[in-house]
């Protein structure tokens, strides 16, 4: 997670205990015991090592970006909605696919609730 330290969770890759498991010839649970309760201090600031494991969503352009950025970009999409007319799941589906990533919806909605961030019909302003 080089481009993590250096420039911060817009740079997280995707990366499975899986992986590590495989590349160190040990047990995934043996990873996943090893990481558990430990820390590390970093420019970005203190993380459990856990935190660098992450699922990858498929871009259209073939590689993968992280859970992690992919959260972030539904942030930024609900902080540049029009409050008034917020985006449905659906519409999100079609916002990030134009910023190059291929996610579900029902993914969406699954990242959405992880963020406490509430449906568009609860999102929505009336400006009266």
């Amino acid at each position: 997670q080089q481009a993590f330290l250096e420039h911060g969770d817009e740079a997280m890759k995707p990366l499975i205990l899986h992986n590590i498991a495989e590349a160190i010839e040990m047990h995934e649970s043996t990873v996943s015991r090893i990481t558990t309760n430990k820390y590390i201090d970093t420019p970005q600031g203190l993380f459990e090592l856990k935190f660098f494991f992450h699922s990858g969503i498929k871009s259209y352009m073939g590689n993968s970006l992280s859970s992690i950025r992919v959260k972030n970009m539904i942030k930024e999409v609900v902080a540049e909605e029009d409050s008034s007319s917020p985006y449905t799941d659906d519409q999100m589906v079609q916002v990030l696919m134009r910023k190059n990533a291929k996610i579900a919806r029902r993914t969406i909605t699954k990242y959405r609730k992880q963020l406490n961030i509430p449906p568009a019909n609860k999102r929505k302003r009336l400006f009266l």
